[in-house]
């Protein structure tokens, strides 16, 4: 089994991977079937099902839609061209992607939100269809969005086609079991395994570019996130905190009366700074989710800023093990909050920031294990209830608790030597089963918990 780091760390935009990115992804891949295709296409019609449909408008699923079909993607969004190119649809009632003539669209009229019918394949399922000038169907494809902006067509769900296959990576771990084997017997870390792993499918400079733009695209969201203020959008009027609380932790410095858990509020509020540029619709790097963005970089910059002998040169070795982690999460259970819950998303991101501390602390690959399942344990059963569907209540702040766990998590387990009672494939397992039974209410409908016992309007 092959993920990428780039599969699990991906440039995108908020306020979801799986509800504003995989829509514009798979909007995108519409359109290259288009271009394709023998005939040429006069509209464009959709419809969004499942979770997409319930917190779609909170998830801004309905904009990234139409961004897509205009030609907008990802990790090249230009927000200021998206608002331009928005104002246009509505005016005209068509979409201009390049390499196809234009194309009727009223997103009024041509995108339902289908609250009826779930699609069988996941919780996030979208049907795209070209019409020609009659308005008859000529052209249809469901996709589906899995977690952490991954897109599947129906037959690359039920065909496995979303499985690896490259050509043989070194060390093709598919559990934490197989994992510490091939550590032990290799004599590598976690990082180095998952290093060769990428190296046999990428040039070591393309690599090295790679985690450096990962790790700089992830720092500035945080200093935005430090910098930013006011209300952030959606209609819950919740205020952006992080920056006034970043302002209050400065000021305090070098007191000598400041209380030792104190450091617990810079934790939560560097991987706030990350969740409200997120909720504000700002660059992010998933990670594994969009949701769940603010754990991994608030740990990494927690190493940095606080730990002695901590360095910029080991970022690498933080990424490549996260990344090994929540790989075999991913593949062995979800890392999609519509289809586990909260548990999937701020779970699995707290798992992967525990196990990069704790390899870029000097911990053995069996205490990696260790700090990943200690973390993950520790969010079982957590529900997926977005207030109004937003990614903000209780998102923001779940990402601040995350990261104080993940960083408990590593240290802990190195106060250890790696033996311990419940392994980490244990757990991920427990997490699938658990995300398996779970009431579709509180996997990111918006159905249950917090969000139908909060006011929200």
């Amino acid at each position: 089994m092959f993920l990428s780091v780039f599969e699990m760390f991906k440039v995108g935009i908020g306020p979801s991977s799986s509800h504003t990115m995989g829509p514009m992804v798979a909007a995108a891949r519409f359109l290259d079937r288009l271009r394709a295709a023998p005939f040429a296409a006069a509209g464009l019609r959709g419809s969004l099902h499942g979770s997409l449909a319930f917190t779609g408008v909170g998830h801004a699923t309905d904009r990234a839609t139409i961004l897509g079909l205009a030609g907008f993607e990802p990790e090249s969004y230009d927000a200021e061209a998206a608002e331009a190119a928005l104002s246009e649809i509505d005016a005209t009632g068509m979409v201009h992607p390049e390499g196809l003539a234009p194309l009727k669209f009223s997103p009024k009229t041509d995108l339902r939100f289908d609250y009826d019918r779930n699609l069988p394949g996941h919780a996030n399922g979208m049907i795209l269809m070209a019409t020609d000038a009659q308005g008859d169907v000529i052209l249809q494809e469901t996709y589906y969005s899995v977690g952490g902006g991954f897109v599947l067509t129906e037959d690359e769900l039920t065909s496995g086609e979303d499985k690896d296959h490259g050509p043989a990576v070194p060390y093709p771990f598919k559990s934490a079991a197989e994992m510490l084997e091939m550590a032990e017997k290799s004599g590598l870390t976690i990082a180095e395994m998952k290093r060769r792993n990428e190296l046999s499918r990428r040039p070591a400079a393309e690599l090295d570019a790679g985690l450096l733009r990962i790790s700089e695209v992830m720092m500035n969201c945080l200093d935005r996130g430090l910098e930013g203020g006011g209300i952030l959008p959606g209609g819950l009027n919740v205020k952006r905190r992080a920056g006034n609380i970043h302002e209050q932790l400065q000021a305090e410095r070098g007191r000598n009366l400041t209380a030792p858990h104190v450091i617990n509020d810079w934790m939560s509020c560097y991987a706030m700074a990350v969740n409200e540029e997120n909720a504000a619709g700002g660059q992010v790097v998933t990670a594994p989710t969009n949701g769940a963005a603010g754990v991994v970089p608030a740990v990494m910059r927690y190493w940095l800023d606080f730990v002695p002998g901590a360095t910029s040169a080991r970022i690498p070795d933080f990424l490549l093990t996260a990344a090994a982690i929540g790989g075999l999460v991913k593949y062995n259970a979800s890392i999609s909050g519509a289809e586990a819950g909260c548990q999937a998303e701020v779970g699995s991101a707290s798992a992967m920031a525990a196990a990069g501390l704790c390899a870029v602390m000097g911990g053995t690959p069996a205490q990696i294990e260790n700090a990943a399942e200690i973390a993950l344990e520790h969010h079982l059963g957590m529900t997926c209830d977005p207030v109004k569907g937003l990614v903000q209540v209780p998102c923001i702040e779940r990402n601040g608790l995350g990261a104080i766990k993940a960083v408990s998590a590593a240290s802990l387990s190195m106060r250890g030597d790696g033996t311990h009672l419940v392994s980490l494939d244990a757990c991920i397992e427990t997490m699938r089963q658990t995300g398996r039974d779970m009431g579709h209410e509180y996997k990111e409908t918006s159905l249950g918990g917090l969000a139908v016992n909060v006011p929200n309007c």
